[in-house]
């Protein structure tokens, strides 16, 4: 028989060991005895036989919790919790609920022979039912060895811990089995089979519950009275159970973070390899809960990465070794175009045009190799294909024990375009002060040159001339005055473009202006072109007759530029006019020259933007053609193809007052 005492005095131990031997002796029983001083001293299962606990006489209650704890450890149906007290008879029926078998008073000579008397009880004893030698109980056990394989080798899912009590539960014929979490001072149900159903069970408090044993002692195991043993343990007494098996959950660092329990509403006995089993589950189990609790660690983590990350107003990105997008603020996907979960794992070359990607490349590959930090500014396509400039700074750091880029980029883009205006304002300045020095230069003689017009006009009215010589004589001042007075519109313009005055506007006869640009235009485009007048039905537009002219001017010269060298059948000028809507007027001068590629259609209205050599233009003459439009309250566009010729559509706003004309087509002879 083997007896183990704990905290027994040195001396009554001594004398209990002595009567045990002499007793033993007598009965022909052979008696090991092992003394331990502390619960640190005890095996962690321990063996069948006897149990022998010393009662100093302190609180009562710090002996009711020892005797609960060393229940919950031994196996009941082959050893005997015996406690050596001297309290009266109330206390002792609280000992004997707690989970003491008998309680003997010391010193008492009764020591030895009652000992034995238990010793051949526990010999007497019905084998487990959980595992009995044959028959119906050891089906239940190879079932329940069979479940314990199967969730050894499945893998986890979301309903593990359901399937697991199920299982349990079925393969034991008991009423309950439930797998539950720590948290704090309480248990949150992770799954509960009762009565061949999944069950709600709220979390409930640890304290007063065979659970709280069971977190503290591994395995816990109350075959009978369980109810009655823990009467603050409400589900016990309401659904009538009276057994309990339980065993701790614990992590990688040993530590208790949840119970796995079978419960039964009739007794429960067990062996040592049947708390093997129920301790294998629970190590099953265990493993599963902490791996999902390291799996929402990391989730929670990451939320707070990604929430850190996105708090940062400008585009942020994270690449690894392999140049792949680890990780991005919502910035960043904002730029690229595109959510969260198609950039993960990305490339450049995957998403940006190939000559950014390769930039990109290297980049990253010069700071991947020196670690020095890198900054530049770049060009960078978004997700609506506009050019963008980026500043973009990329540091290494070590992240997870891995180098790591970090990708910080800030858009410049509207800020240099504000310097370019900045830039553009300074420069018009400065050609607004060119331009009224100009206008002051080219009005003084102007002023002469018309007086003397005049006067020459009334001397030839007084002279004797031919008769047949006047009326040529005439037109001709009338087209020098007419020529006189549009230099000076020229100038007036001029001196508007650098002080953006305000001109008088109304009702304007677009074919008119066409007419006396033409006139103007006629022995510069003369042997050069052909010019063919398409005119619509169009009423007057609301603007300024002599800014109009200017702008179809320029376009004309213009297109007259854009023409190849060749014969001038071959080279056509079209100015075209129709109705768009009951709102707008349509002007069109169209050529068949040279065209223009995109890049320079962009720019062609930019002040100073021209391509042709330097000398021939500055650049100014699209740029105010617009201006004046756009004061006019219309619109100028251009389309252009290399080699196929250019057309300039003015988009004018009509007049209050209709003047319908007849529209013809024609070519002008030169």
């Amino acid at each position: 028989m083997h007896v183990i005492t704990l905290g027994v005095p040195r001396g009554v131990g001594e004398e209990f060991e002595r009567r045990l031997q002499e007793e033993g002796s007598r009965h022909a029983v052979e008696c090991r005895v092992q003394h331990a001083r502390g619960q640190e001293e005890l095996p962690e299962f321990l063996p069948p036989g006897l149990l022998v606990l010393w009662d100093a006489g302190g609180p009562v209650q710090d002996t009711l919790t020892l005797c609960q704890r060393l229940h919950a450890r031994r196996e009941p149906s082959r050893s005997q919790l015996v406690v050596l007290t001297s309290r009266g008879p109330d206390e002792l029926h609280t000992l004997e609920q707690a989970g003491a078998d008998e309680c003997l008073a010391p010193p008492g000579g009764r020591w030895g022979a009652r000992l034995i008397a238990l010793e051949r009880r526990l010999r007497s004893l019905e084998p487990s039912a959980l595992v009995a030698p044959g028959g119906p109980n050891r089906m239940r056990t190879e079932a329940t060895l069979q479940a314990l394989l199967e969730f050894t080798l499945a893998e986890p899912g979301p309903d593990f811990f359901q399937v697991m009590v199920r299982q349990l539960a079925q393969a034991l014929g008991i009423t309950c089995a439930l797998v539950g979490e720590l948290d704090g001072s309480s248990v949150r149900k992770l799954a509960c089979f009762n009565l061949g159903d999944f069950c709600e069970l709220p979390p409930y408090a640890l304290a007063g519950t065979p659970c709280e044993i069971t977190v503290d002692q591994a395995i816990c195991h109350y075959p009978d009275g369980v109810a009655a043993r823990f009467p603050e343990d409400t589900m016990l007494h309401e659904q009538g159970l009276r057994s309990y098996l339980g065993a701790a959950l614990r992590d990688s660092r040993g530590q208790p973070i949840g119970v796995l329990a079978i419960l039964n509403d009739k007794p429960l006995e067990a062996r040592q390899q049947d708390y093997a089993l129920i301790n294998a589950f629970a190590v099953r189990a265990g493993f599963e809960l902490e791996r999902r609790r390291q799996r929402d660690e990391l989730e929670r983590s990451r939320d707070l990465l990604q929430k850190t990350l996105d708090s940062v107003p400008e585009p942020l990105l994270v690449k690894d070794r392999g140049y792949r997008w680890a990780a991005m603020n919502s910035a960043f996907c904002r730029l690229i175009g595109r959510p969260l979960e198609e950039l993960l794992g990305r490339t450049d070359r995957e998403l940006l045009p190939r000559a950014e990607a390769d930039t990109s490349r290297r980049q990253d590959e010069q700071v991947f190799t020196t670690g020095q930090p890198h900054e530049a500014e770049d060009t960078f396509t978004d997700a609506s294909g506009q050019a963008r400039v980026l500043v973009t700074r990329k540091t290494l750091f070590t992240g997870a024990g891995r180098p790591l880029l970090m990708v910080l980029s800030r858009d410049v883009t509207e800020r240099r375009r504000l310097e370019s205006q900045l830039r553009m304002a300074d420069r018009m300045v400065s050609a607004g002060t060119l331009a009224t020095g100009v206008a002051h230069e080219i009005n003084n003689p102007l002023t002469f040159v018309s007086a003397n017009l005049t006067w020459l006009e009334e001397q030839l009215t007084e002279m004797m001339v031919l008769p047949e010589a006047l009326p040529e004589m005439r037109e001709v001042l009338s087209e020098t005055r007419e020529g006189v007075g549009r230099i000076r519109e020229l100038v007036q313009d001029l001196k508007s473009f650098a002080r953006a005055d305000d001109e008088r506007t109304g009702p304007v006869d677009v074919h008119r202006v066409v007419d006396g640009a033409l006139r103007l235009m006629r022995s510069a485009m003369r042997h050069r072109t052909q010019v063919v007048r398409a005119f619509g039905e169009v009423p007057p537009v609301r603007g300024n007759e002599s800014r109009l002219g200017q702008v179809l001017v320029n376009l004309l010269v213009n297109a007259l530029q854009a023409l190849p060298a060749r014969t001038a059948d071959d080279n056509r000028i079209q100015v075209s006019t129709w109705r768009e809507g009951p709102n707008h007027v349509v002007l069109e001068v169209e050529d068949n020259g040279q065209g223009m590629p995109l890049e320079v259609q962009r720019r062609i209205f930019e002040p100073f933007f021209t391509t042709k050599p330097v000398g021939v233009g500055t650049g100014l003459g699209l740029s105010i053609c617009n201006t004046i439009v756009q004061s006019m309250g219309g619109r100028i566009e251009v389309r252009s193809q290399p080699g196929q010729g250019t057309a300039f559509k003015l988009r004018l706003p009509v007049d209050g007052v209709a003047a319908p004309f007849r529209g013809k087509e024609a070519v002008l002879p030169l």
